[in-house]
């Protein structure tokens, strides 16, 4: 169902075409018709009648009209309709008076559509007589009324994409959903325009098919822990398509991997198995450096059996002293130990103690 919905959404961006145009007529364009407009009310005040406000309004309401339709059709087919109005108005018995004015916007008509200005990012293509002309760059240019148009305004900044294959099997046929994001700019304006019909839906459409091959040559595995050099492999396939229609890919980056829950709970718990086995082996690890600590020390011990002697009697004069519990002693180890003589010492360091001190001088107190 998402598929579907992707597919939907791609075929209405890529369906909505922009119709081709001849020229933009924009708020310069209209400055200039309205400029022509001016010099032709102007020369019609010195060297004819002055307009009436009536016919003055008729002309500027006129100019006004004529500027939104060709703002929103910028074809020569249009221009040219308006230069036959304004001509035959100017010839007509009732406006015969107004030839300074309909001069004026005649030129306007023709001079205001052919100059273009054109932003700093910006290229333009050129036909004259639909053969490609130039390429034009940012600033102010001049196209030859009625024979030169424009094919296209290319934007030569760097854009990024986002595209998506899903359900694309592995090598270990696991299905996975993968979101990726590309950065690419164009870099030679004539052979986008020439080379391919829409350049925007091929680079996506490429990058996916791109996408799609590469999910298909490696594991699950590789995705998850390779994804630079996954990466790096859709960029060099995917420049190398492009670089004909005059399209550079910069890079390629892997935003997300969608991978079925079972999977994702069954590599969950793969992983904290091995994390299990992990601290298993360091704990034995562990043991074995202790055991051959133990088998370095009983030596020394055997050598010296005095050692050892005051090493036993040290850890149980040292649980005494430290725990306050009671411990269980094999009646051989007092002799061995000489532990007699140490439970007494032990009980007489308690006895003298400041607190056993003040417990006996209150008992002593209460007799």
């Amino acid at each position: 169902m998402n598929l579907l919905k992707q597919k939907n959404e791609l075929t209405k961006i890529f369906s909505k075409k922009t119709p081709p145009k001849d020229f933009i007529f924009n708020a310069f364009s209209f400055l200039l018709l309205c400029l022509f407009l001016g010099a032709g009310i102007g020369l019609q005040y010195f060297y004819e009648e002055p307009l009436v406000m009536e016919k003055l309004m008729g002309v500027v309401g006129y100019v006004l009209f004529s500027g939104v339709i060709m703002a929103v059709f910028p074809y020569w087919t249009v221009s040219i309709i308006f230069l036959i109005v304004t001509a035959a108005g100017m010839l007509s018995g009732a406006e015969g008076n107004i030839y300074p004015v309909g001069i004026s916007l005649l030129l306007g008509f023709l001079i205001a559509p052919a100059l273009q200005l054109v932003q700093h990012w910006d290229k333009v293509i050129v036909l004259r007589f639909g053969k490609f002309k130039k390429v034009r760059g940012s600033g102010l240019f001049f196209l030859m009324p009625i024979m030169d148009r424009i094919a296209a305004f290319i934007d030569t900044r760097i854009r990024a994409t986002d595209f998506r294959a899903e359900k694309t099997l592995t090598t270990d046929t696991v299905p996975v959903s993968v979101d990726a994001l590309a950065f690419w700019m164009v870099w030679d304006a004539s052979k986008t325009v020439l080379e391919v019909e829409n350049y925007f839906e091929a680079v996506v459409l490429s990058a996916q098919t791109a996408l799609r091959e590469a999910i298909g040559k490696h594991e699950l595995a590789d995705l998850l822990s390779s994804r630079d050099k996954l990466c790096k492999e859709i960029q060099l396939a995917l420049d190398a398509k492009t670089n004909p229609w005059g399209i550079t890919i910069l890079s390629v980056e892997i935003t997300d991997i969608i991978i079925p829950k079972e999977l994702e709970h069954a590599m969950s718990r793969r992983a904290q198995a091995e994390r299990e086995r992990q601290s298993r082996i360091i704990l034995g690890e562990a043991e074995i450096e202790v055991a051959e600590k133990f088998e370095k020390a009983s030596l020394k011990y055997r050598e010296n059996p005095t050692a050892l002697q005051l090493r036993a009697m040290n850890m149980v004069y040292e649980g005494l002293k430290n725990n306050n519990s009671i411990m269980l002693i094999p009646s051989s180890a007092l002799d061995s130990m000489s532990l007699g003589a140490m439970l007494g010492a032990t009980a007489y360091g308690k006895m003298a103690s400041p607190d056993h001190t003040e417990k006996k001088e209150e008992n002593h107190d209460k007799d």
